[in-house]
């Protein structure tokens, strides 16, 4: 064992120290990450451009010496979920392998290429007084994190935060701990070898829910945003009780809706990529349009190549009649993210009636529309109210590194402040600069 991979382990081990149901003094134990972070955010909001970048390398370093231990940890959790009989879907989100393992190293890595954000001077204004007014990016601060189980969120969060100036404070769920804890004990190594702050990414060692209470009330106003990434339920938790701003990452109903001028051979391609490619994630399109105007030359073949690839299909009438082991959708299927081999199915009257569908069952996270007519793309791109809308392209590119972000720390649906894949321009705010030589107002 290396002595990063020994580092990592014990770090991880006292991360997994608390690794109990509840702990004695939850607010308390919250109360002190919110100050560490604080003051870990002050120190990261003066760091330069490369003090930043070779933290984020020595991080991607330390998550590619601790592979072992991390795969190790990944292991127990993804053994713990079969034990409690959760789905191949979610345990595909659960799972690291070496190479997912290098891709998230490669995340990290990719980060610290990007631009840095902070201190970019976003518009300049020349005053008829003589002052001159600069609105220039800055840190948000403190940024919480609450996810589910994709272990992965703790690198790219970390890291994103990191490279925007900002301390993180990451809550995993049950589901992730052991795999969250050893990633971020290897991020935390990256830091201490680069001379930051190792509060400038915490993990909260605890399972115990009252944390996630704690960190949305605040923690005594040492945070500033928080970012859900999880089910339903967890994004409605947030958003009804934060007492901070939040960047929802709400669920993916997202749609492809194939118009009567779509060519079948690429609208195969991209439905099959966009529901098949990954399940799991949150641009893996659930619903499939088929305009009425094409069905009789689309809809079947389209129907059964997602069936032959192992995608159950609920459908209306008309895909029912398309082929025999198609199964009735109900209503619920219209709004539903399965992140599993199932996908509804409907056959609609025109554009308008697929613009109305996705308004109406949509989530607002990313919908698609293949055709090969730009009047009816440009209507679909211009009037579908989502934060990422496609035309002849896969959903599955609702995804932060393909955008050149280098990664994301979700895909945020609301309409306040970032919308989309939340990368590191998108971790800041702004102050204005004024100079002046004495001005007074009248």
């Amino acid at each position: 064992m290396n002595a990063t991979q020994s580092s990592v382990v014990r770090l991880a081990d006292r991360l997994n120290a608390a690794d109990a149901e509840s702990v004695p003094d939850v607010a308390g134990l919250t109360a002190e990450l919110g100050r560490r972070g604080r003051a870990a955010a002050r120190r990261l909001s003066l760091a330069g451009a490369e003090e930043k970048n070779a933290a984020l390398r020595a991080m991607a370093a330390a998550i590619r010496a601790a592979a072992a231990a991390i795969l190790a940890a990944n292991a127990d959790d993804v053994a713990a979920a079969k034990a409690a009989g959760q789905t191949p879907a979610f345990l595909d989100r659960l799972a690291l392998d070496e190479a997912r393992l290098e891709a998230v190293a490669a995340a990290v890595e990719g980060v610290a290429a990007l631009p840095d954000p902070v201190g970019r001077v976003l518009a300049t204004l020349a005053r008829p007084n003589g002052l001159t007014i600069e609105r220039v990016a800055t840190p948000l601060g403190v940024i919480g994190v609450i996810f589910e189980s994709r272990p992965n969120v703790a690198a790219d969060a970390g890291a994103l935060c990191l490279k925007a100036g900002n301390a993180a404070i990451l809550r995993a769920g049950s589901d992730s701990f052991r795999s969250a804890a050893a990633i971020v004990a290897a991020m935390v190594e990256g830091l201490a070898r680069a001379g930051l702050p190792a509060h400038a990414i915490q993990l909260v060692p605890t399972r115990d829910r009252a944390a996630v209470g704690a960190m949305l009330a605040g923690l005594d106003g040492n945070l500033d945003v928080i970012v859900p990434r999880g089910g339903k339920s967890l994004v409605a938790r947030v958003q009804a009780e934060a007492r901070v701003p939040v960047f929802a990452h709400l669920e993916g109903v997202c749609h492809v809706y194939v118009h009567r001028d779509a060519e079948l051979e690429m609208a195969k391609r991209i439905v099959l990529n966009a529901k098949m490619r990954r399940t799991g994630v949150c641009g893996a399109a659930e619903t499939l349009l088929v305009d009425a105007a094409c069905a009789a030359t689309h809809l079947r073949p389209l129907i059964r190549m997602l069936l032959d690839a192992g995608c159950a299909v609920r459908g209306d009438a008309a895909v029912r009649a398309a082929d025999p082991r198609v199964t009735p959708a109900a209503e619920e299927d219209w709004s539903a993210e399965y992140l599993d081999a199932v996908i509804a199915a409907k056959v609609v009257d025109g554009l308008d009636a697929a613009i109305a569908h996705v308004e109406t069952y949509g989530s607002h996270h990313t919908d698609a529309i293949v055709t090969a007519d730009a009047a009816a793309a440009e209507r679909f791109l211009a009037e579908v109210d989502s934060a990422i809308v496609l035309h002849n392209a896969s959903t599955q590119f609702a995804d932060g590194g393909e955008f050149g972000f280098g990664a994301e720390i979700g895909i945020a649906t609301g309409r306040m402040h970032a919308r989309g894949p939340v990368g590191v321009e998108q971790l800041t705010s702004f102050k204005y600069r004024v100079r002046g030589a004495g001005q007074t107002r009248p």
